[in-house]
């Protein structure tokens, strides 16, 4: 592996996407489905070193993205590397729905330990964020012998046929599909900055508790009997409705709401969890609020296929059979985690917080210099940057975030859009203050290019 040390900056040597790129590009538009949510630039990775992303062209990026928040630890840490070929050299399968091994008992007890759950739990594992959701709604539905879900416009779940009925942050993820699987009615998600309501923070700063009185006053009253409600499924930080993080006091009410009405809080953590927001989980920026299943996958293996789904012990009751994976839970996949898990309690999960408040600093520096900038927030190292035509209408741009999006690629860093103009940073949680800063050089001179 490269030393992470020998680069300071992108280095671009070809035209973009240079020549080895583009017949990758040719191949895959030949043989691969064509329904991947690709942006418009083009990227081709070759090889992943800390921060870094070389093409086959050897032009070298600053991944400010980490595969979409899944890099947790960077781009083949040697750790992780080392944890995965010795698990591959004693074990890779034997399906561990099956049969046992030590690797999914060692992974549910660290998560027992810090997954912000009381009481004692269990987990299922799987190979991905939508199966973890689709074991979440199972379980609700068993446990509850209820069948209706509610979930949030901007909310993305996954793109199986349960999940998609969660998810509502696009119109390509459901164009085509028809009906929804299940039982869901989505309500408005608390954007303080753009308050589906019109109505904006009240005088002291808190929201406007509009979502909390959709869900208790009207559809508890006409389509949704709270006694029929199996689980109210939430991110506490939407990503790809645009990196919005939930205000502590709705956070609260839907606790409320669920112990009133026998509902299962069942919070997403699978972009906002894993050291992403500063702390170990999203939810953990929310004292004294646990939720009864916390779905994960992403960041947890470092890169490695995991999914999982971990609920209080008293939920995750079912009969045998009820549910399984034949992948989930692999040992490689477990000892990626394990080894992820530790490497963010060794330190990560606080470089997140404390370079990440350093990388928004400078967001909000960029916010105040350019007035396409409208909003900047987030937590830790998920902070999301919404582009508008001008501050006072607030009106969405679209079109600016896309040329900025390309004019950072072409400059050497990867970012990613999300919600309807905004851009997200996910870097992997090595970044450091010095990375930050080359970055933030980057997006300044993108955004003066494309305005």
């Amino acid at each position: 592996m490269q030393p992470i040390t020998d680069l300071q900056r992108p280095v671009i040597k070809t035209s973009l996407p240079g020549p080895k790129a583009l017949e990758i590009i040719n191949a895959d538009a030949q043989y691969v489905t064509p329904s991947y949510p690709r942006p418009d630039y083009k990227l081709v990775a070759e090889k992943g070193y800390g921060v870094w992303i070389e093409d086959p062209d050897g032009n070298v990026f600053l991944d400010c993205n980490a595969g979409v928040a899944v890099c947790s630890t960077g781009h083949c840490h040697p750790e992780i590397v080392r944890a995965i070929s010795d698990q591959a050299a004693e074990l890779i399968h034997l399906c561990g729905t099956d049969y046992y091994y030590r690797h999914m008992p060692a992974l549910g007890k660290k998560l027992d330990d810090i997954v912000p759950i009381d009481g004692p739990t269990k987990s299922h594992f799987a190979n991905s964020g939508a199966e973890a959701i689709e074991t979440a709604l199972k379980l609700a539905m068993y446990h509850t012998r209820r069948q209706k879900f509610i979930s949030f416009f901007g909310s993305f779940h996954g793109r199986t046929l349960g999940a998609l009925s969660l998810t509502s942050s696009k119109k390509a993820q459901r164009l085509g599909f028809m009906r929804q699987a299940l039982d869901v009615v989505h309500v408005p998600y608390p954007n303080c900055y753009q308050c589906p309501f019109n109505l904006g923070k009240c005088s002291d700063g808190t929201c406007c508790m509009g979502s909390v009185s959709w869900i208790e006053d009207r559809i508890f009253n006409t389509t949704t009997p709270p006694e029929e409600v199996a689980g109210i499924v939430i991110e506490v930080v939407q990503g790809e409705g645009g990196y919005v993080p939930a205000p502590p006091e709705f956070i609260r009410e839907i606790r409320r709401i669920c112990d009133q009405h026998g509902i299962m809080m069942i919070i997403d953590e699978v972009q906002s969890g894993m050291g992403r927001t500063g702390k170990m989980f999203a939810l953990d920026h929310h004292a004294g609020v646990k939720a009864d299943i916390v779905c994960m996958a992403k960041g947890i293996g470092s890169g490695m296929p995991i999914g999982v789904c971990t609920a209080k012990a008293d939920i995750m009751d079912w009969h045998k059979g009820a549910h399984a994976s034949t992948f989930g839970g692999n040992p490689v996949a477990i000892a990626a985690a394990l080894k992820t898990i530790e490497l963010l309690e060794g330190g990560l999960v606080e470089n997140a917080r404390e370079v990440g408040a350093y990388l928004e600093a400078g967001l909000r520096r960029l916010q105040e210099k350019y007035d396409c900038i409208g909003d900047v927030r987030g937590l830790g190292m998920m902070l999301g940057v919404e582009f508008v035509t001008d501050k006072l209408s607030k009106k969405p741009d679209a079109e600016l975030r896309d040329r900025i999006e390309m004019a950072c690629f072409e400059r050497g860093l990867i970012i990613l859009g999300c919600g309807t103009s905004t851009i997200r940073w996910s870097p992997p949680l090595i970044l450091s203050r010095e990375n930050a800063d080359v970055a933030l050089e980057i997006f300044d001179a993108a955004i003066a290019a494309s305005v």
